[in-house]
């Protein structure tokens, strides 16, 4: 036996093995079956790779190729799928998209393999001086390369995503996982890459992937030895190549697999050219496995701490860092989510979490965390007596405080809401969260990056955050009041205009009913009747049509008009009171962009307005004119006026009047107008010397 077909034995057994032993845990998800599918796939084609090795007749070494192939067509499947659902709490949606590739990736490599199974070698050769087999592939066998090598760099992806999407505690569950099975697939992208370049496979590339799948699932024991490894809740986004790690390493490495190759070809030939390729990939990996390493970059950070005499912390960085993540955060949840992700890189701190008082309920509740779960946070959640008395032990004490140098009662209670992942750790912290003189909750702090003891740097800093922290938590809270009260005081004007005038009607009604058996064969009592019964729903349908306004659009259909016109229009249909004069004073203006029934709505208010202001015994001015670019429209009376308090707070808001018959949206009505032709509405009064309205429009564009 071979060294190459001992070492496709033996990875067969560990990839066997590693099935199995997912597959027989107790609590199964969809991940732990695609995963033990996946791997169930990758022993029988090392199987069969094993005897394809231990062949020395060429109808035996193609025969043997053909069932690997056969094989490998059933990989793509499991392993994207795997890729898209593992560790991912919003694997759903991923699946949702992802729908079509995941059908291809199950259907397209079986249905090759079936109905070209015999057709994927053309021709059979063997390397001089070497046991070598070098199969050259028909076109069918590299549309199964190349899908093959497909899946492999969008596993890689997938996996980055969800290790870089992860945070804290959630990172240290699942790095194993993701190091062995991205392992795997890198060095499957080179031998996919080698065959797609030379279009003919070498019998010992596969031993690559015979040793990956070895190296690969040691690094997955390991991770299977991590408790909820399976089981960590990560949302990463749905963008795939920006900002992807993969996308840089692959595109590094197959630019120098094809400048390599173009020098070898150009040297007539290298027989190390494989072993360099190889060594290539593996310093890739290993840089990459360098990059996405917490402790070399913790360590790196004090190295120029130490070394260049500069402040471990940029506080400059670190508030500028803190206010752009924040700033838009507008619920409790959101920030506290952007919180404990912020705190966990910059301290270093694999378990970070906040738990807030909820109102009216007296308990913590998680928000946000790096290491908890829901289902695990109301396991450690505390009782009504032990909130209440942490509540108040809290309130006193404003300062950073560890966890474990204290055995004091509520202490202990506390410190169950941070449960100790790693017993070199490092100590644990909570901060207080208080803002206003209100306790608002509590963040904890563990499982430090080499159990470095927090500092009293690290404590100051923490307290300034824990401070602003809360301070934008009372905000939103006192900003959802705000709202609330003012939907209330909107609901509460509304209800009573609707009330006062639905009353009056019900009224009208009641008393018509009441006479109408009495008076019913009267001719005339029945006509009276009708013409009520139709006043009334002309009011009430008025009162809706006036009402509907307020959820609707100002939407306006502008032409080239002229605004003398439409005021005059407007005028026309107002039934003038023979005791209140309205004076016109019309100037010459050019035709601007303007929507003539809408303007019309407006004089109409304006006019009518007036009218109750003057109480039939007084004088209305209409003019128009143009000036500084604007056109002007100007009415004016010389009524009751209003108080400058009423103009700045009341005037164009809804449901605001002091008519007794209005409902206080006209005003209002005619700022939109008025604002969606980008113009404006100015207004003067003065208490029992009348009132002047001035519409701006402006006089072109």
């Amino acid at each position: 036996m071979t060294s190459g077909t001992f070492l496709a034995f033996a990875s067969a057994v560990v990839s066997a093995a590693l099935a199995l032993a997912v597959a027989a845990r107790r609590k199964r998800t969809p991940a732990h079956w695609a995963f033990s599918a996946g791997m169930l796939v990758f022993a029988v084609a090392n199987v069969f790779y094993g005897f394809q090795m231990a062949c020395s007749e060429p109808a035996d070494v193609i025969a043997w190729q053909n069932a690997k192939w056969i094989a490998l067509s059933a990989l793509p499947g499991p392993w994207l799928l795997f890729s898209l659902i593992y560790a991912r709490g919003n694997y759903r949606e991923f699946l949702k998209k992802w729908s079509f590739a995941l059908a291809v990736a199950f259907l397209v490599p079986l249905a090759l393999s079936i109905f070209f199974w015999d057709l994927t070698v053309t021709k059979i050769s063997q390397v001089e001086q070497s046991q070598h087999w070098i199969l050259e592939l028909a076109a069918s066998g590299i549309v199964l390369d190349v899908l093959l090598l497909l899946t492999a760099l969008l596993v890689l992806m997938n996996l980055e995503r969800t290790y870089r999407a992860a945070v804290g505690t959630m990172r240290w569950r699942i790095k194993f996982m993701v190091l062995g099975v991205g392992l795997i697939f890198a060095v499957q992208t080179y031998t996919s890459s080698q065959v797609l370049l030379f279009r003919a496979m070498d019998l010992s590339w596969p031993i690559a992937n015979s040793g990956a799948l070895i190296v690969g699932g040691a690094l997955i024991v390991r991770s299977l030895w991590r408790e909820g490894s399976f089981d960590t809740d990560v949302f990463p986004s749905h963008a795939i190549f920006r900002n992807s790690l993969t996308v840089l390493i692959v595109g590094i490495y197959f630019l120098l697999v094809g400048a390599v190759a173009r020098l070898i070809s150009f040297l007539h030939g290298d027989a190390s050219f494989t072993v360099k390729v190889v060594v290539v990939l593996l310093g890739l990996v290993l840089l990459t496995l360098v990059l996405l390493s917490d402790r070399v970059r913790m360590r790196t950070r004090r190295f120029i701490s130490r070394h260049f005499e500069r402040p471990f912390y940029d506080y400059r960085t670190v508030w500028q860092r803190f206010t752009q993540s924040t700033a838009r955060r507008v619920e409790r949840r959101e920030l506290c989510v952007e919180i404990v992700q912020l705190i966990s890189e910059i301290f270093q701190a694999l378990s970070v979490s906040v738990w807030l008082l909820e109102e009216g309920q007296g308990k913590l509740t998680l928000t946000a965390s790096t290491s908890l779960t829901e289902e695990r946070a109301r396991e450690l959640e505390l009782d009504s007596t032990e909130t209440a008395q942490t509540v108040a032990e809290l309130a006193t004490r404003p300062d950073p405080i560890d966890l474990d140098a204290s055995v004091e009662k509520w202490v202990v209670a506390v410190r169950r809401l941070q449960p100790d992942n790693f017993q070199k750790g490092g100590n644990r912290v909570c901060i207080p969260l208080a803002a206003g003189g209100e306790l608002l909750g509590v963040m904890t702090l563990g499982d430090r990056v080499s159990g470095e003891p927090f500092s009293l740097q690290d404590l100051d800093l923490l307290k300034s955050i824990g401070d602003q922290l809360a301070a934008n938590l009372l905000n939103i809270k006192l900003s959802q009041r705000l709202s609330q009260a003012k939907q209330l005081e909107a609901f509460q004007a509304m209800s009573a205009f609707f009330v006062h005038d639905l009353k009056n009607t019900a009224s009208t009604l009641s008393l018509m009913l009441q006479n109408l058996p009495i008076h019913f064969n009267d001719p005339q009592f029945r006509e009276d009747a009708l013409r009520g019964i139709s006043k009334t729903v002309g009011h009430i349908n008025d009162l809706i049509k006036r009402l509907s306004l307020l959820r609707q659009e100002i939407s306006i259909q502008p032409v080239e008009a002229d605004l003398n016109a439409a005021v005059g229009e407007a005028l026309k249909c107002l039934e003038a009171s023979p005791s209140v004069e309205v004076v016109k004073e019309f100037r010459s203006l050019p035709k601007i962009k303007l929507d003539p029934a809408q303007i019309q709505n407006v004089v109409v208010n304006l006019v009518l307005n007036a009218k109750d202001a003057v109480n039939a015994r007084g004088q209305i001015r209409v003019e128009t004119a143009q000036q500084n670019g604007w056109v002007i429209l100007t009415v004016a009376d010389g009524g009751c006026g209003m108080n400058p308090e009423f103009i700045q707070r009341s005037l164009f808001r809804p449901f605001q009047t002091t008519k007794k018959q209005g409902i206080g949206i006209g005003m209002f009505q005619c700022k939109m107008i008025v604002e969606a032709h980008h113009g404006r509405i100015e207004v003067q009064s003065e208490l029992n010397k009348g009132t002047t309205f001035r519409i701006l429009l402006p006089a072109r564009g």
